[in-house]
């Protein structure tokens, strides 16, 4: 059985969901016998943090005394705006000799700021990609996954994503059946894939400030396999189709055809992790009609088929 060690960074003002999400994936990953994660947390003196909720967290010692890991982990946090000098130098003297480089939320900014993430492409909090991009041209920012593959490298989105990248590297080091169960243990949302969008089509866009287009997004939540093409749209919401259009993406910042894309898309993925109905029905009612089109949906968005999608991201179903 491989030992592989994790050693998380902390530092004053670190997000505390940071450091405990993924580190409670490993440990319920190690509860299973051919399974061994070595977890060890380090501040630059090895005195206790303050997180950013007010937490005391106790390091288990001084980051000068840590031993290169299997898995170095840089949380964020508000502590990553102004970072003290000696832990960004510790990073870049250090973190090159860890087998991987994992950064959770804003920890990509300190990664950033040791100069370990130029040439590559990355993701942070959606609050913090434009700045990450703007204050380090050489790295390629993505702001829409909730975590990015490159390489030895590996980041996150803000908070609750980290765990989700905790699992896949669970899944890359173990397999797909310890990373489920240690997701059905946590009660999260299976394992998302890391293509998944940091936001749903709902929190991407913005509420329509007039109460007959707000009643259309819900409408379009509620029945995506109805007939929702502007025309119809236009009729509930009581406008012409032209000026619908027009007023639907000035108050909610995409088009109707946009937004209604987006809604399908999580109806038809849910359906696909939640239930056992084959891909024909979960076309139709998701608003595709048929499983051809449902799957250049999903080609297009994900990278990936509806029935691959399923065999990844639930842990039982029934062949379709």
């Amino acid at each position: 059985m491989k030992q592989r060690s994790v050693l998380v960074v902390l530092f004053d003002g670190v997000q505390s969901l940071d450091v405990s999400g993924p580190m409670e994936v490993f440990a319920g990953a190690s509860r299973f016998p051919e399974v061994s994660y070595e977890l060890h947390t380090a501040s630059l003196d090895g005195a206790p943090v303050r997180s950013s909720s007010g937490l005391t967290l106790v390091p288990d010692g001084a980051l000068a005394d840590a031993r290169p890991p299997h898995t170095l982990l840089v949380p964020g946090g508000e502590g990553t705006r102004a970072p003290r000098p000696a832990l960004v130098d510790w990073l870049r003297d250090r973190a090159p000799h860890a087998e991987r480089l994992v950064s959770v939320c804003t920890g990509a900014l300190l990664l950033a700021e040791a100069g370990l993430l130029d040439g590559h492409r990355v993701t942070t909090h959606w609050a913090s990609c434009e700045h990450l991009a703007r204050t380090y041209p050489a790295v390629e920012v993505d702001p829409d996954p909730i975590f990015v593959r490159d390489g030895r490298l590996a980041t996150s989105a803000g908070v609750t994503a980290g765990i989700d990248l905790a699992l896949a590297l669970v899944e890359e080091d173990h397999g797909r059946e310890v990373a489920l169960t240690v997701a059905r243990h946590l009660v999260v949302f299976l394992r998302r894939p890391g293509n998944q969008a940091q936001f749903s089509a709902q929190l991407t866009a913005q509420t329509a400030r007039r109460e007959p287009l707000q009643d259309v997004q819900h409408w379009i939540t509620e029945h995506p396999g109805d007939d929702l093409s502007v025309e119809a749209l236009a009729v509930r919401a009581g406008l012409s189709p032209r000026h619908f259009a027009r007023v639907f993406q000035t108050e909610t910042g995409m088009t109707p055809g946009r937004y209604v894309d987006r809604v399908r898309l999580e109806q038809a993925r849910r359906l696909l992790e939640d239930t056992a109905d084959g891909v024909a029905r979960i076309a139709r009612a998701s608003g595709y009609g048929t499983p051809e089109a449902m799957r250049r949906a999903f080609v297009k968005a994900l990278g990936t088929a509806p029935a691959e999608y399923r065999r990844r991201f639930r842990p039982s179903h029934t062949p379709t």
